[in-house]
C-alpha cells in the first residue's frame, strides 16, 4: 500500500527536519564557542616530538628503545623546557626546571622507562602504567617485586612522560607495539624463568591485549600470570563520539578542539591536560579486546588464558567494573582467576546521599552460583567498625570466607578511586601520610579552600583520593600470586 502524503504534510515534514538541522547546527557551534573559551594552549599542547616511539619505528630492541627514548627527552627540553615562557615559569609548573614538579629534580626520572635487575631473577615483571601517566605509577609495586627476587622493567608506553601533546597523536597499536618490544627483552633476561605482567588502568587493557595475542602467536614469550590494578576493560561509549570533537577541530582548524580538558601542568608524573585522541585510543582498544574474546573463544582457546589477579574499587568514575566482570571474568572459563573489590567504607553512613549504591551489585556476584572466578570483597567488619575484613568465595560458590585485614578505614575517606590504588600511604608525591618537605609537590593531601570558580584545578581533583590506605594488602597478596613471597 503506497502511502501518499498530501501537500500540506510535505510541507511540515520539511519544516521539521530543518527546525531538527537547525537546531543540531546550533549546538554544534555552542560547543564549539564554549571549547574555543577554555585556556590558551601552551608549548606543552603544541610541541611535535617525533623522535617518539611508533610501530613503523623500526626499533627492534629494548636498548634501542631506551636510545630513542634519550633522543626524545633530548628533544623534549629543546621544544618545551627551553621554550615555555618567562610568564608560566612558577613553582608548581613540571616544565620548569626550578620548579616544585619538576620531575629531573629527582633522580632517576621515573617518567622514563626503567628496569631493576635482580643478580639470578626468579622472574620478569613488566609494569604498565595507565593513560596520561608514566612508569612512577607502579615504582613502588616494581621496587617490592625486584626485593623479592624479581628483573623488573616499567616501561614508559609511547606518547607519556613527556608532554600533554604525546597524546594526540598516539595510537593502542603503538602502545602493544611497545609492549611485545619489553616482553621479548624481558625473556631475555630471565631465560626459562616465568614472567609476569602489572597492568594499571589502560596498562591492564595492554597486558591482556598481550596475553590475547600469545594464543595466537607462538613466538611471543608466555605470560605465567597477570596482576591488573583499576583495569580499562569497559569505557563509556560516549568516547566513540568524543573523537568527532578532535576531527572537527581539525577540519576547522581550530586547535583546542583536540583536548577533552586543558588543565595546568603541576604534577611531576601525570598530565593535566588530556587530549580527545586519548580516550578514543582506550576505547578501541577495549573494542579489539572485545574482538578477539570473540574470536578465541569461539575457537576454545581462552582455556590457555594465565590466571589473572584483579583489584577494582566498586566506586571508579573512570572505567566500569560491572564491564570488567562482564567483559573479561565472565568471559574466561575457569583458570586460577580472582577479582577482588574494594567496597566503599560502610561506616561512614554514605549511602543516603549517594548517587548508586553498589551493596546490591556486589551481593549478587557473591551469590552467582555460575561465577567461573574466586570473588574476595573488602569491607567493614560490621557497620559500626573502621576494621576490615575480606569476604571471599571460589568460583561460583556462595559459601563465604572471611578474614581479618588487620587495616582499617581512615576515617575521612568514604571510598577508593581509580587513581588510588597502586599509591601507598607513605607515597612522597601522591601519599596521604608522606613526609612533606620543602623540595617536592605534594599532592595526596591537596585541599585548597576559598571561593569556587577561582582555581584551574577542579575541586574534583583536588578531593579524589589519590594513595591507597590497603596498599600493603595489595602488596601482598602481588608477591603472593607471583611465587615471591608470603601470603
Amino acid at each position: 500500500m503506497i502511502v501518499r502524503l498530501t501537500r500540506f504534510a510535505r510541507r511540515i515534514l520539511v519544516a521539521v527536519a530543518y527546525s531538527v538541522g537547525g537546531a543540531v547546527v546550533t549546538l554544534v557551534i555552542v560547543g564549539v564557542v564554549y571549547l574555543e573559551a577554555r585556556p590558551e594552549l601552551d608549548v606543552w599542547h603544541l610541541a611535535d616530538l617525533d623522535e617518539e616511539f611508533t610501530e613503523t619505528s623500526g626499533v627492534d630492541s629494548f636498548s634501542d628503545y631506551l636510545a630513542l627514548e634519550d633522543r626524545l627527552f633530548a628533544q623534549l627540553h629543546a621544544q618545551v623546557y627551553a621554550k615555555v615562557p618567562a610568564s608560566r615559569q612558577r613553582s608548581i609548573n613540571r616544565y620548569d626546571g626550578n620548579s616544585l614538579s619538576d620531575p629531573e629534580s629527582w633522580s632517576p626520572n621515573w617518567n622514563r622507562s626503567f628496569e631493576l635487575t635482580a643478580a639470578t631473577p626468579k622472574a620478569g615483571v613488566l609494569l604498565l602504567h595507565g593513560m596520561s601517566d608514566s612508569p612512577y605509577s607502579l615504582r613502588a609495586l616494581g621496587e617490592a617485586l625486584n626485593a623479592a627476587g624479581a628483573t623488573v622493567v616499567g616501561m614508559r608506553l609511547p606518547g607519556h612522560g613527556t608532554a600533554p601533546s604525546g597524546l594526540v597523536e598516539v595510537t593502542w597499536q603503538d602502545m602493544a607495539a611497545a609492549v611485545r618490544l619489553a616482553m621479548r627483552h624481558l625473556a631475555t633476561q630471565v631465560a626459562e624463568r616465568p614472567l609476569y605482567i602489572v597492568g594499571y588502568s589502560t596498562g591492564a587493557a595492554l597486558a591482556v591485549n598481550y596475553a590475547l595475542a600469545t594464543l595466537d602467536d607462538g613466538a611471543l614469550p608466555k605470560v605465567a600470570r597477570m596482576i591488573l590494578l583499576s583495569p580499562a576493560i569497559g569505557v563509556s561509549s560516549a568516547a566513540a563520539f568524543a573523537v568527532w570533537q578532535g576531527r572537527l577541530g581539525h577540519l576547522l582548524g581550530l586547535e583546542k578542539l583536540a583536548w577533552t580538558s586543558i588543565l595546568p601542568e603541576y604534577d611531576p608524573y601525570k598530565y593535566g591536560s588530556f587530549a580527545v585522541n586519548a580516550g578514543d585510543v582506550v576505547y578501541r582498544l577495549t573494542l579489539h579486546i572485545q574482538n578477539r574474546l570473540d574470536e578465541l573463544g569461539g575457537r576454545g582457546k581462552l582455556a590457555a588464558f594465565p590466571p589473572v589477579l584483579a583489584f577494582s574499587s566498586v566506586i571508579d568514575a573512570t572505567v566500569s567494573t560491572p564491564a570488567l566482570v562482564r567483559n573479561l571474568f565472565d568471559r574466561l572459563p575457569q583458570g586460577g582467576h580472582e577479582l577482588v573489590l574494594f567496597d566503599i567504607n560502610r561506616m561512614a553512613e554514605m549511602e543516603p546521599i549517594m548517587t548508586s549504591d553498589p551493596s546490591a551489585a556486589v551481593q549478587a556476584l557473591l551469590d552467582n552460583p555460575l561465577r567461573p572466578f574466586a570473588l574476595g570483597v573488602v569491607t567493614n567488619e560490621n557497620a559500626s567498625s573502621r576494621q576490615l575484613v575480606v569476604r571471599s568465595a571460589g568460583p561460583g560458590d556462595a559459601t563465604l570466607t572471611e578474614t581479618p585485614l588487620g587495616l582499617a578505614w581512615p576515617p575521612d575517606l568514604y571510598s577508593l578511586a581509580h587513581v588510588a590504588l597502586p599509591f601507598a600511604p607513605d607515597d612522597p608525591i601522591y601519599g596521604g601520610q608522606a613526609l612533606r618537605t620543602g623540595r617536592s609537590v605534594h599532592l595526596g593531601q591537596l585541599a585548597l579552600r576559598g571561593e569556587r570558580g577561582v582555581l584551574q584545578i577542579p575541586a574534583a581533583d583536588m578531593l579524589r583520593l589519590r594513595w591507597n590506605p590497603f596498599f600493603p594488602y595489595v602488596e601482598a597478596r602481588a608477591l603472593a600470586f607471583t611465587g615471591l613471597g608470603g601470603e
